[in-house]
């Protein structure tokens, strides 16, 4: 699978400014690639029908990126293919004043969906180690003294550790992260920024933040490297992809989909012999009628 490339689990180190933004070190068609993303979106309702009917094993999709990267398109042309009933879609804008009464993981702990299910966070709780750390907002956070005066590096390695502990015992509790990770490079951004600009009917995705936001393009690269590279493991993975294409983006997207629920196993559930005798006896009930 060509998702496999993008693949980090912590054995290996990721390092974002050697990793393609585009599909052509995969040389790629772009015909062939739609046709197996169609086939990929069929794929995967079949399994999340199953999983839904089984409710054994949750699955969570974590979408993380910068501005104009694509994650709401990825939302609506990749998850789409999934049964609304067992999905839910959750944004994480800016903490309201209630969760940040709490700790940075109340709120996602909220979210989570109900085994059998599918949740795709578009942001999520990794803002918490991106935005927060690289603007110092921690710093206005209503904590104590004794969290607070603590060195940054080490109030941050902290939030590393407790993010791969929540990640393994959801794992431990049946349930699977998957973080995806749209890799979009600077000219791309602007081209897109532009977009937003001149057509009427984007405006409403552009603001002057999202410029404020870019001109530190590089600063949350080494800083999303830092995270991706602290948070990866065997049980919740990174998928860092090519995303200055969509069409090739959202079949990447599509093969990860269809790889993790796979790796659920998912089975219609069997009745037991009891269970299928009454049906027996109802079906010649409703053939007599």
């Amino acid at each position: 699978m060509k998702c496999e490339r993008y693949r980090f689990d912590g054995s290996k180190p990721c390092d974002l400014r050697k990793l393609p933004c585009d599909s052509k070190a995969d040389r790629v068609e772009k015909a062939e690639i739609l046709t197996r993303t169609e086939s990929n979106l069929k794929e995967m309702a079949s399994l999340h029908d199953a999983l839904y009917a089984e409710g054994r094993e949750g699955v969570i999709f974590v979408l993380q990126a910068l501005d104009a990267a694509g994650k709401d398109s990825t939302v609506k042309h990749v998850m789409g293919g999934l049964n609304p009933q067992g999905v839910v879609v959750h944004s994480f804008k800016q903490p309201t004043s209630e969760e940040l009464q709490h700790d940075f993981l109340w709120r996602v702990n909220k979210a989570l969906p109900p085994r059998g299910s599918v949740a795709i966070f578009n942001r999520s709780y990794y803002e918490d180690v991106l935005v927060v750390q690289l603007h110092d907002l921690q710093k206005s956070y209503q904590m104590a003294r004794r969290v607070l005066e603590e060195d940054k590096k080490k109030f941050f390695r902290k939030r590393y550790r407790q993010i791969r502990d929540y990640e393994e015992y959801l794992y431990d509790n049946s349930y699977r992260v998957v973080k995806i990770f749209l890799h979009l490079s600077k000219e791309e951004q602007k081209k897109r920024f532009l977009e937003r600009i001149e057509k009427p009917s984007k405006n409403w995705k552009f603001s002057a933040a999202d410029l404020r936001e870019r001109a530190l393009f590089d600063k949350y690269q080494d800083l999303y490297q830092e995270v991706i590279n602290e948070t990866a493991s065997e049980y919740s993975p990174w998928y860092v992809l090519p995303a200055d294409q969509k069409w090739y983006t959202r079949y990447l997207v599509s093969e990860i989909v269809v790889k993790t629920l796979k790796s659920c196993h998912p089975a219609y559930p069997r009745l037991s012999e009891e269970a299928q005798a009454a049906l027996a006896q109802c079906k010649k009930q409703l053939k007599d009628d």
